[in-house]
């Protein structure tokens, strides 16, 4: 993760601006004095910067929940903060080379937003969730220029790694997202997706509730998919095959194809190395046979006015509310200047949304983002009203 180790932290004004790096404020975490977070937003994206003891260390760096696909603008806002601070630097993995010239004027990465907004539906579509280096997606997407496919990808430099290439091969057919694929697929309209590929998940052999084949998520995948579309997971672990084959045949109505060792068009640099290793290969497909129902989820993530007082916002620090459906967490609390900031985790117990809220006076309000429109949010989200609203 980018970070700068710093001699002292010093503090700007806010809110200010640099080099085109906008600093709108400052939390302090109410329960870990070594702990803050600053607001900064350079061209799209907003996020926070952390500011963190550790180890008798102090470092300056990005924030897990909100840190954008763009590494570039972290470094960017790393390095500015600390010229703007006059900090001094003792060591620093952030480079200071210019913008990679492949990544200035592509449009293929895209935010939640866009497809919750208005998710594309004029041609074929196919997802591939997790694709690493990106080999089988461009492949597919060379091969089948007519067809969308939607890469899903959660580590940033993969994601630079296929935008690059994305420029290079000049592919008009490739959109990317950097989002927890599980949540998306909640959004997805019913009925318009012909593949699904599921390459080489991380196993999770010791937490099981992090794999991405679980029963909700096949049941989405059922819903998205058009009748004779397919689901198709490859990968090397014996233990996850084992698993997602429970899975899927727990299902009253289900078509499973079944190969060991079948060679693909294209393979991973993984997959070639695991072959040589002489690995088994194992390949599991889901023939969808249903139409589904439409996808109709109905609500909105506006606060009631807050009730609560301040002293009972800040006790909530640590509090686990479970409800029919999901839970949660208020995992942090900060001090704003004018307000606080509570840090959730909330939705379903399988996949959780962690996110910010800000609390001011009567008001409150997601930052930087709404959560995803889904029905486990919006059902956390009624519960997390009931509670500001005392």
């Amino acid at each position: 993760m980018p970070h700068l180790h710093i001699e002292e932290f010093k503090e700007i004004e806010f809110p200010s601006s640099k080099d085109g790096v906008s600093f709108d404020f400052i939390a302090d975490n109410i329960n870990h004095k070594e702990e803050r977070l600053i607001s900064v937003k350079v061209e799209d994206d907003e996020f926070f910067l952390l500011v963190k003891n550790e180890e008798g260390r102090n470092l300056l760096k990005s924030d897990k929940l909100t840190r954008p696909a763009s590494t570039y603008n972290v470094h960017k806002a790393l390095a500015t903060y600390a010229k703007a601070a006059n900090i001094n630097v003792i060591s620093s993995n952030v480079p200071q080379n210019q913008k990679n010239i492949h990544l200035q004027e592509i449009t293929a990465l895209k935010d939640i937003s866009y497809f919750a907004q208005n998710f594309p539906k004029d041609r074929e579509i196919r997802i591939e969730v997790g694709f690493g280096s990106g080999r089988h997606l461009l492949h597919q997407a060379l091969s089948n220029p007519e067809v969308l496919f939607i890469g899903i990808e959660i580590h940033h430099p993969s994601i630079e790694q296929v935008l690059k290439q994305i420029k290079i091969k000049n592919i008009e057919n490739i959109l990317l997202l950097s989002y927890d694929a599980r949540l998306f697929m909640e959004l997805v309209p019913s009925n318009i997706v012909d593949k699904i590929y599921v390459h080489f998940p991380v196993p999770w052999d010791k937490k099981p509730h992090r794999r991405v084949i679980s029963t909700t998520f096949i049941e989405e995948a059922r819903r998205i998919l058009r009748v004779g579309g397919t689901l198709e997971l490859r990968t090397d672990s014996e233990n996850y095959y084992a698993y997602s084959y429970s899975t899927f045949i727990e299902f009253d109505r289900t078509t499973l194809h079944i190969s060991k060792n079948k060679d693909i068009a294209v393979s991973s640099k993984y997959e070639d190395r695991w072959k040589k290793m002489q690995k088994n290969i194992y390949d599991l497909s889901m023939i969808n046979d249903e139409e589904s129902l439409e996808l109709n989820i109905e609500g909105s993530f506006d606060f009631l006015d807050i009730n609560l007082f301040k002293d009972n916002i800040l006790k909530l620090h640590k509090e686990v509310h479970k409800f029919d459906g999901g839970f949660i967490h208020f995992e942090r609390i900060y001090m704003l200047e004018d307000g606080v900031m509570l840090r959730l985790s909330m939705g379903s117990f399988d996949k959780p949304e962690h996110l910010y809220v800000i609390v001011k006076e009567d008001m409150a309000f997601y930052y930087p983002a709404l959560p995803l429109k889904s029905k486990s949010n919006l059902c956390a989200h009624q519960f997390l009203n009931k509670v500001l609203h005392g």
